[in-house]
């Protein structure tokens, strides 16, 4: 879980990206020459904060983002969500601007505004993180911003072994998306992919539960082709990989921005389920974190 450990502990609010793109594509040029095969890493201003592996001949690719929630600070002690974090006062956060390093207090007031409590005024515009505080037991991770670093984190174990395929880091996808339109059109132009899976991480829910595998949404707000749905399925039933079916009415992800394309890409959300959603003490088992890694490394060779 080290590599976990570490990811969970990069700063990386949507729209400031840079730091924990920079820590992914210097532990890729580190490893890469273990893997199975070696990527074409695609990069650069042309892409903003996002970066692309592509192996060999790719049929299908795996969107997985790499911004988190946050705060922005705004006038006097003000603070503005980036996102949707659960917000309480005496949570701990951090971050820096021109006077150095922070680590302040969230206040939260009963007309539901934000403030932080800090000993000196901080620069407007300074974005600031929950502090990371890692917890590992024997069947769980707990740390804040596992959504979706545990996304990124089993990206890049699937990279280990991937022979075929294209894996995309992306951006903003916490604050609204925006990254996703440009990266699908290279896919789909590049490489002619239709079909993409969305490597994120979901709720714990009243029908989908800690332990019991990696979750296959078959839909929450958007309602992906049920074709490639089935398909999908299929699949994993035929792994005899641990995994649960979720329906759900509410939350979205990268896949809205792929459906909303102007291509007619398939897309399908799997994900492990996680307790404390957008909190400082996002927990996954253990197992699920295990499943999700090797269902993805199933259906990226059989897709």
């Amino acid at each position: 879980m080290q590599l976990l450990k570490e990811l969970c502990a990069v700063h990386g609010p949507s729209g400031n990206e840079g730091e924990i793109k920079d820590f992914i594509l210097k532990y890729i040029k580190k490893n890469k020459s273990k893997w199975s095969s070696s990527p074409q890493i695609i990069d650069g201003d042309n892409w903003q904060d996002c970066l692309l592996l592509k192996f060999g001949k790719p049929k299908t690719a795996i969107l997985t983002h790499i911004d988190t929630t946050g705060f922005t600070v705004r006038y006097q002690d003000q603070l503005v969500p980036i996102g949707g974090p659960v917000v309480r006062s005496g949570y701990r956060l951090k971050g820096r601007d021109s006077l150095g390093e922070i680590e302040c207090e969230l206040k939260v007031h009963k007309n539901k505004t934000l403030s932080y409590d800090f000993p000196r005024a901080i620069d407007r515009g300074t974005d600031l993180t929950f502090k990371t505080d890692f917890l590992e037991t024997k069947s769980y991770v707990q740390s804040c911003y596992m959504d979706n670093r545990l996304g990124n984190y089993a990206a890049l174990k699937v990279a280990e072994t991937l022979k075929n395929g294209v894996i995309a880091f992306t951006t903003w996808e916490e604050h609204g998306g925006g990254s996703v339109p440009y990266v699908v059109r290279h896919l789909w132009e590049e490489y002619n992919i239709r079909q993409i899976l969305i490597c994120d991480i979901t709720w714990v829910t009243d029908g989908v539960s800690h332990g019991n595998g990696v979750a296959i949404s078959m839909r929450d707000r958007n309602i992906p082709r049920r074709q490639f749905i089935d398909r999908v399925i299929g699949l994993a039933e035929e792994s005899g990989i641990d995994f649960q079916l979720e329906i759900e009415g509410d939350g979205s992800s990268d896949g809205r921005e792929v459906q909303l394309s102007p291509y007619p890409i398939d897309w399908c959300f799997i994900g492990a389920p996680e307790d404390n959603v957008h909190s400082p003490n996002e927990k996954v088992h253990k197992r699920d974190i295990q499943s999700m890694i090797d269902l993805y490394a199933f259906l990226m060779k059989k897709l």
